[in-house]
């Protein structure tokens, strides 16, 4: 019994050491190992199969909206990064350059790409030429690299994947419409199948994207109380354009700029997934994400009929992501080990069970045992798979709000969020100043600007003056 829980003792408990917990859980559960590169990490079986479904899903959605996938160069001449000065120098901290092509120093340094806007800009010069050239709906999948000084797993490396989608447009509404309707992509991918609720918003000046000329995002709230920006969109009006000469003929014979969008989602959110989600036993996945729905182990396999019976129930339940663990650990080991890994049923099927016409289903999330009959397990288990993907859901919301509060000054805003991790709510006038101080005093940062804005009270939480929006704040990651 003791080897059987050793599994599961290796793991640092939440509430003593979250980060450690955290690290405990992303390497026991197979998702990563650290490589020899610092800050780069190796996506194992386990977390890259988590990765390929949100791709697949995601690439789903974006296609349904119109957008087409292309794939752009690693590289970025020097030259054109410098093309747009609010963007290079956003990005300049965490460019890495090269500045060899084998053993001959290159003419002009190369960067490797942070983002790829650059990169579609210089395109989009080449081939939009008149109106009907619009709009330009591209996405690529790829990774980027960022020169991190601290990295943690998922959370922030050095490379990681992504996808950045880039689009141009003839006017500055279409651009708006495009860039708030991937953030509801996002928003709507996060919730109905990561069940993570998202607040939407707005980014301040300070903290939107370098050369933007508006930033929206989604943000989540962990496990313990920090928020994770999940995932952003970007109005660039006609900066870029201005600056890459992008521009089109529109009906009138007119040259006029055209307008662009971009947005992404990155590795990250598989760290929201694990924070959000998870216990001290391991992972909780989701079923709509999980890469292995159920996993059917053999109890007391090595009886007449039982390894049979458990393929035969594989084969049954075959419209599922399914698998049987047929190893000869011990039925305990294999428990803990789907625990673990946060498979969302476990099926447990012994000569009694079999006798009897039945079979155990365990849901990971809340560990609770049903048993059902092998005449209705079909029907059961889907049944059951969806139950518990609303229920992630509702315990996600609800622990969000639970640790959501509201502050109408600074002593009780400081209090909160000193005292209670979550997000606070709060009235801002808008001045950077304000902004840069609750940062310096508190260590909060503003998170967004909320679409569905509340009247808190009359005067900005920092200064006193009259307020203009109420901004989600909290500390993040």
């Amino acid at each position: 019994m003791a080897k059987d829980k050793k599994l599961v003792e290796a793991i640092t408990s939440m509430e003593e050491d979250f980060a450690q917990w955290y690290t405990d859980v992303v390497k026991k559960a197979e998702l990563i190992d650290y490589s020899s590169v610092r800050g780069c990490m190796i996506l194992r079986p386990n977390g890259y199969a988590i990765w390929e479904n949100i791709q697949k899903e995601l690439d789903r959605r974006f296609k349904e909206t119109g957008v087409e996938n292309v794939y752009m160069p690693m590289f970025i001449p020097e030259s054109l990064l410098q093309k747009e000065k609010d963007h290079v120098e956003g990005f300049a901290p965490e460019v890495a350059w090269v500045t060899h092509g084998g053993l001959e120093p290159l003419q002009e340094r190369l960067c490797v790409r942070p983002t790829s806007e650059t990169l579609f800009c210089d395109l989009y010069s080449n081939i939009v030429q008149s109106y009907r050239d619009l709009p330009k709906l591209y996405n690529q999948w790829c990774s980027v690299v960022r020169w991190e000084k601290t990295t943690r797993p998922f959370l922030r490396s050095m490379e990681f994947l992504w996808q950045e989608g880039h689009t141009v447009h003839a006017t500055a509404d279409e651009a708006e419409e495009r860039t708030i309707q991937m953030l509801n992509v996002y928003a709507d991918f996060c919730e109905q199948v990561l069940a993570i609720p998202m607040i939407k918003g707005r980014k301040t000046d300070k903290e939107k994207f370098a050369g933007a000329h508006s930033t929206y995002t989604i943000e989540a709230l962990m496990h313990d109380g920090k928020a994770l920006q999940s995932g952003t969109s970007h109005n660039f009006g006609d900066g870029f354009a201005q600056a890459f000469g992008i521009q089109y003929t529109d009906k009138e014979n007119k040259l006029q700029y055209a307008h662009q969008t971009s947005w992404g989602m990155s590795t990250r959110i598989i760290g929201a997934v694990i924070m959000v989600h998870g216990d001290d036993s391991g992972l909780v996945l989701p079923p709509r994400i999980a890469p292995t729905q159920v996993m059917i182990i053999p109890i007391a396999q090595h009886k007449e009929g039982v390894l049979e019976k458990a393929a035969e129930l594989s084969s049954k339940l075959g419209a599922y992501r399914v698998k049987v663990d047929d190893s000869d650990k011990s039925p305990g080991w294999k428990f803990s080990e789907q625990e673990m890994r946060g498979i969302p049923l476990r099926i447990e099927i012994g000569p009694k069970d079999i006798e009897a016409n039945q079979a155990v289903i365990v849901r990971r999330d809340t560990r609770e045992k049903i048993i059902v009959s092998l005449d209705e397990i079909q029907v059961r288990v889907g049944e059951i798979l969806e139950t518990m993907q609303l229920e992630m859901l509702e315990r996600a919301r609800k622990h969000r709000d639970e640790h959501t509060s509201a502050a109408t000054n600074f002593t009780a805003f400081a209090d909160k969020i000193t005292s209670e991790p979550g997000f606070v709510k709060a009235m801002w006038c808008g001045d950077r100043a304000c902004e840069d101080e609750i940062k310096e005093k508190t260590g909060a940062t503003s998170r967004c600007m909320p679409f569905e804005q509340e009247h808190i009270a009359d005067t900005c939480v920092c200064c006193g003056k009259p307020a203009k929006s109420m901004v989600y704040w909290g500390k993040a990651y």
